[in-house]
């Protein structure tokens, strides 16, 4: 009886109504979620030979966030494609790069405390 009223209500369709302000906020955050990483990336990687092996892994976390807020792009492609192969596959493997680049972070702090 508890399995079938569960199942009922994941039945129930509900719909509901954005407010007009949540697309642009979602679009401008991710654009300058890309660009800032993007830049940070950019100067890691110009800056690693002066500034030792910290800051290469610095970078290599920049990339991995870049790629982090490509994939709600993908997402939204998917969803607006009405893709639910594309949405899932590409949702079910969002937060590695998050992960990685926490990884990589990590590695960057170690190498700061240890100079070249």
């Amino acid at each position: 009886m508890f399995l079938a009223s569960l199942l009922l209500l994941a039945q129930t369709n509900r719909s509901y109504t954005p407010p007009a302000y949540f697309l642009p906020v979602v679009v401008l955050m991710l654009l300058a979620g890309l660009v800032t990483w993007l830049i940070a990336a950019v100067l890691g990687f110009a800056r690693a030979k002066a500034f030792g092996p910290s800051t290469r892994w610095f970078a290599i976390a920049s990339v991995f966030m870049l790629i982090y807020h490509l994939q709600f792009l993908l997402i939204a492609l998917g969803i607006i494609l009405e893709d639910p192969n594309m949405t899932l596959s590409v949702g079910a493997f969002f937060n590695l790069f998050a992960v990685l680049a926490a990884i990589c972070s990590i590695m960057g702090f170690i190498r700061l405390t240890h100079p070249r």
